[in-house]
């Protein structure tokens, strides 16, 4: 095309050019992390995880939890509860996930037999000690963001789209927007930034990514706290999909009682 050419589509067609192309980006965007979910698509998930705590000094402390979620994206129900050390043990949160707001959250603390609602205003604290935010333990449906494609990158070695995702006016959320790293050979999470206005206040990586059960699943996250300068390593074992769970596990009187 001419410079003269370039010149005649005038301030209005260029406005137009531009509006187009980036539609079909955020278009093409929301696409590939819809596939994403879509690969992840299981009945149901449970896991038992060791927690790795690392602080400023590199002081290690170690916890573990359990991990069961039921039911499809956006609408699951989720439990996580402490299997270790004694002091935490017991210690559990309810996460249920709705598709068009936060999700709903409790916490049943055995030693003093009481159960509190997680406030949103006190979804970016940490979670029992951990570089996980209440926020950060919920599920990232796919209809609570807007995307745009930011480009090629590589993680580890692996090509990946580079998307950013802001939430919704739905969704409340203690981040402004995140970048997410979204591997192009299997559609795998490789890398979450997490945005508070313009700086990175976490990052979520992505590592031993396997095929389990035909998901391909990071058998290891790390989440780092930029502000803290900590960072919490989750290591995966007995992962399972598809186990039968019962809906009745899932509610607040249930995590009382076990």
């Amino acid at each position: 095309m001419s410079k003269a050419h370039v010149g005649r589509i005038g301030l209005v067609g260029g406005a137009l050019v531009a509006l187009t192309l980036h539609i079909g980006a955020a278009d093409n965007a929301r696409q590939i992390v819809e596939e994403a979910q879509k690969r992840t698509d299981a009945k149901s998930q449970r896991y038992e995880g060791l927690l790795q705590v690392f602080d400023a000094k590199g002081t290690i402390g170690d916890k573990r939890w359990s991990f069961e979620r039921l039911g499809s994206h956006g609408q699951s129900r989720a439990v996580l509860r402490f299997i270790a050390p004694a002091e935490v043990k017991g210690v559990a949160l309810l996460v249920v996930n709705h598709p068009d707001r936060a999700s709903d959250q409790w916490m049943w603390t055995p030693a003093i037999e009481r159960d509190r609602r997680i406030a949103l205003q006190d979804r970016s604290t940490r979670f029992f000690g951990t570089d996980f935010s209440f926020e950060d333990l919920e599920e990232r449906d796919v209809n609570q963001y807007e995307y745009t494609l930011a480009g090629d990158d590589a993680v580890d070695g692996a090509a990946c789209w580079k998307i950013e995702s802001k939430p919704r006016e739905s969704k409340s959320s203690q981040y402004t927007r995140s970048i997410v790293w979204i591997r192009k050979d299997n559609y795998a999470f490789a890398r979450i930034e997490n945005y508070v206005k313009d700086e990175v206040v976490r990052r979520l990586n992505y590592s031993n990514i396997q095929n389990v059960q035909g998901i391909w699943t990071a058998k290891q996250l790390e989440m780092i706290d930029l502000r803290r300068n900590s960072r919490t390593r989750l290591t995966l074992d007995k992962l399972e999909y598809n186990a039968p769970l019962k809906d009745e596990d899932f509610t607040l009187q249930a995590i009382r009682r076990q």
